[in-house]
């Protein structure tokens, strides 16, 4: 139930219409909470059948006017249960983790391509979020409301910053391997070094004879 607890938020710092709110959700908040504008507007309707916002009466009325959506006093009410309850964290699931684990006994092929893939977009993920640091923390902006938006975008550099390095390490595991081994062949192409009608031993091109647990944290699009 996040999603209409997020509209609250998004709404208690600024009323907006609909169309405001899915704009704002692209740039903010949709980075560690996404969903679509068609959910967005699903949301706002129950949110003001509930009695938790409402359309603001228009100065002027007309039509095809935007309608503005304001939070009601049980909204705000309930915004602050639901951030002050406890709740516990998420497990964690990573399709990219998953296919490393697979690699160990299938072989690598395609797997070091997405690598580098996943590297290139985790990057241009943390360029955004160190411009958006720059323009918009800049020092001296330390209220309560700044320094504890900018805590958000922390965790998010953060993640970007560990997933960059991991995905560099896991780079070089994988040059590790090509250079001991040999490069994966193809999928469906016989291994040379395999004896006729011998298959061919997953544990040459594997990623890790070890145990892969997916438990690390996932950056914002995380790398699956």
């Amino acid at each position: 139930m996040s999603l209409p607890h997020a509209i609250l938020t998004a709404l208690v710092e600024r009323p907006s219409s609909g169309l405001e709110l899915t704009r704002r959700f692209d740039r903010s908040i949709g980075y560690f909470w996404s969903a679509t504008h068609q959910q967005i507007y699903r949301e706002l309707g129950r949110l003001e059948a509930d009695g938790l916002i409402r359309t603001l009466p228009a100065p002027r009325p007309a039509r095809g006017q935007r309608k503005c959506y304001e939070v009601l006093p049980a909204g705000r009410a309930e915004l602050a249960r639901w951030t002050a309850a406890a709740q516990d964290p998420k497990p964690q699931r990573d399709v990219m983790l998953l296919r490393l684990r697979a690699a160990a006994v299938v072989g690598t092929a395609g797997i070091e391509e997405d690598l580098r893939r996943h590297l290139d977009l985790h990057e241009r993920q943390l360029a955004e979020y160190e411009e958006i640091e720059e323009r918009d923390f800049p020092p001296g902006r330390d209220s309560a409301e700044d320094r504890l938006r900018h805590l958000v975008l922390r965790a998010g550099i953060d993640l970007e910053t560990f997933w960059t390095g991991w995905l560099r390490h896991a780079l070089a595991e994988f040059a590790a391997l090509s250079a001991a081994t040999g490069p994966a062949p193809s999928p469906g192409v016989p291994d040379p070094a395999a004896s006729p009608g011998e298959p061919r031993s997953p544990g040459r091109t594997g990623a890790s004879g070890g145990s892969v647990r997916p438990g690390g944290p996932g950056g914002a699009g995380g790398p699956g």
